[in-house]
């Protein structure tokens, strides 16, 4: 899972961003060409306490907008949900961030504790 815009915070420093308020979230974009139509997400971006998610993703609202409706049958459907995620503020995956970062710190723990006894 690749994390945009964390800028080099260590799992510690996640930790904390998320306790002032900050979340990660995905957002949803879809793709059409008549008859294909693709449905992706973005990846995961962490959005500081004071930063609008809905903002965030109107990159990917206006991709869905202007490229998804061109696909039968699914385009406008995907497009519409795709938007309506988008302007919901994207999925917030939070939990499953942090679950992931509390690993890593366990992980980083047990690797300092079996160097130690070596």
């Amino acid at each position: 899972m690749k994390i945009k815009n964390i800028g080099g915070l260590s799992a510690e420093n996640l930790q904390e961003e998320v306790k002032q308020g900050g979340r990660f979230v995905y957002y949803a974009f879809t793709i059409s060409a008549i008859v294909l139509t693709f449905k992706r997400t973005s990846g995961v971006y962490l959005l500081k306490k004071d930063e609008s998610a809905v903002a965030k993703g109107m990159g990917f609202t206006l991709l869905s907008f202007l490229f998804g409706w061109w696909g039968f049958p699914f385009g406008p459907k995907y497009t519409l949900e795709s938007i309506r995620t988008n302007m919901k503020g994207g999925k917030d995956v939070t939990d499953e961030v942090m679950a992931t970062v509390a690993g890593h710190i366990l992980f980083k723990e047990a690797e300092k504790e079996n160097i130690g006894l070596s």
